[in-house]
């Protein structure tokens, strides 16, 4: 899937195969080989399966339990990283951001930009990130109804960027837990938006004592399938060689190992639900 093809990712996930789209890659650019060796396997996979592919990573991580959390190998040596990533395997990118400043450096090297969910509100980077011209993927905040994502939308537009896509990763469920309401993915749909599942961060337990967010990496499979069957356009999911190891949400991805077959089952979903519109 070349990077100019995401001018219009509602078609993108409609068209040729009608599959859903994958965004996918370790949540953190560790070091300067793992994202190669990650997007190379995931380029395999897809091609195979027709499933158009995003590769995803944080060039850093601004968001952390602890101070002492790990955050980034460097903003520029990480954003050059990701754009070697799009150039070699031909992969449009995407990143997070988490200021305005940030918005316009970033966009020099990526393809979209996301906005995570606890910022999903901030106009100003909102309109920062539109202001770019690049494709935008908004978190739904984990405190936030799908219903009230349509004002996130509304200012992306408001800059006549409609290169916008939302993004459901769950909702608090007290104070360490979240819960995936589906009914909220036709609800984002009516905006006339994309909408992806994110399977990973979805299962997240944040808030732990120890300053580590933990997960259910187990349901990843449960959360996926609902997903496709409830018919949301893209799925997300963070996959790490060892996530035992990873340096950042170890917690909640998936062993990329088990990516190939959890993507062929999806893809036998996803033919079965167009088969009966």
């Amino acid at each position: 899937m070349q990077m100019n093809h995401l001018k219009n990712l509602k078609n993108l996930a409609h068209t040729a195969s009608g599959n859903f789209f994958l965004i996918a890659g370790p949540c953190v650019i560790e070091n300067e080989d793992m994202p190669f060796e990650i997007a190379e396997r995931i380029s395999v996979i897809c091609n195979r399966l027709q499933i158009p592919y995003i590769f995803k990573a944080s060039y850093r991580k601004a968001n952390r339990s602890s101070v002492h959390s790990f955050s980034g190998i460097g903003d520029q040596k990480g954003l050059e990283i990701l754009k070697r990533v799009g150039e070699k395997y031909h992969l449009p990118i995407v990143t997070d951001i988490h200021s305005d400043e940030e918005a316009f450096m970033t966009a020099e090297y990526v393809d979209m930009l996301q906005i995570p969910a606890f910022l999903c509100r901030q106009t100003s980077l909102l309109l920062a990130a539109a202001q770019t011209g690049k494709y935008v993927n908004i978190k739904k905040g984990q405190f936030s109804s799908p219903e009230s994502m349509q004002f996130a939308v509304e200012k992306v537009r408001s800059v006549g960027n409609q290169n916008v896509a939302l993004t459901e990763r769950g909702t608090m469920f007290g104070y360490q837990d979240l819960v995936v309401d589906y009914r909220g993915i036709p609800t984002m749909q009516a905006f006339g938006v994309p909408v992806v599942l994110d399977c990973t961060h979805s299962l997240q337990q944040p808030n732990q004592s120890s300053g580590v967010t933990g997960g259910r990496p187990d349901l990843i499979e449960t959360i996926a399938k609902a997903g496709i069957a409830a018919g949301a356009d893209g799925i997300f999911i963070e996959t790490h060689p060892n996530p035992a190891i990873a340096k950042s949400d170890g917690a909640n991805m998936l062993p990329l190992d088990l990516l190939e077959n959890l993507l062929t089952k999806l893809t036998a979903i996803r033919q079965a639900v167009i088969s009966f519109p």
